[in-house]
């Protein structure tokens, strides 16, 4: 797969309008989500040399996490050198922090779930099922579940990945991830997503998982 198919795929992204209460941070409506889309294609190219046979579909962006940077389940320190699970993030890689992301709290989901993947030495892709942020409407730093209208209009965008990346098991985090795979006709094993204290039963899944050879470890 070339990098202009990953261009395409964030090109189809931008250009989706999106209901109110559902903010598509990649559009072409503020200069910062320039660097969002740049920061997402550095997230595929960097994934796509490590070839991922698994697709973890979670739920929506939060507004401290992929809201501000573009990648999913990720974080400001993440980008800043925190932590540099896999190599994938960290100073040298090409990612950019918009100027708000200083005044927002790092997202502590993102840091679970790279935490929990980093000591299994599972490295899937990432995504959402709705992959724009949904939020209460008026109050845009806030996060809202998506509804079921807004994670199909997400469907097309992870159905993609399926094929611009050798994927072989999709995984389903949480259970609008797992309601909106069902709805396009794929069943798919569900585990709980880490988030609100989730961490532990979030791993007990994967290592399920591992242990059925649903998922293979790196090495």
């Amino acid at each position: 797969m070339t990098s202009s198919s990953f261009d395409a795929f964030i090109d189809r992204l931008a250009a989706v309008e999106t209901p109110p209460g559902c903010n598509n941070f990649f559009d072409h409506s503020a200069p910062a989500n320039a660097l969002r889309r740049q920061n997402l294609a550095a997230y595929f190219g960097e994934m796509l040399h490590r070839a991922p046979k698994v697709l973890l579909v979670g739920e929506a962006p939060g507004f401290r996490g992929m809201r501000i940077t573009g990648v999913p389940f990720t974080n400001r320190t993440m980008f800043q050198g925190a932590a540099n699970p896999f190599g994938l993030f960290g100073p040298g890689k090409g990612y950019a922090l918009p100027p708000e992301a200083a005044a927002v709290a790092a997202e502590p989901t993102a840091t679970v779930m790279w935490e929990v993947l980093a000591e299994l030495d599972v490295l899937p892709v990432l995504w959402s099922a709705c992959p724009w942020h949904t939020h209460v409407p008026g109050q845009p730093l806030s996060n809202r579940t998506p509804t079921s209208a807004e994670a199909a209009l997400g469907t097309p965008f992870w159905q993609d990945l399926t094929g611009l990346f050798p994927i072989e098991t999709v995984v389903a985090v949480g259970n609008v991830a797992h309601q909106s795979v069902r709805r396009s006709g794929l069943d798919v094993p569900k585990i709980r997503h880490p988030a609100h204290g989730g961490r532990a039963r979030f791993k007990e899944g994967l290592q399920e998982l591992l242990a059925a050879g649903t998922l293979q470890q790196r090495h």
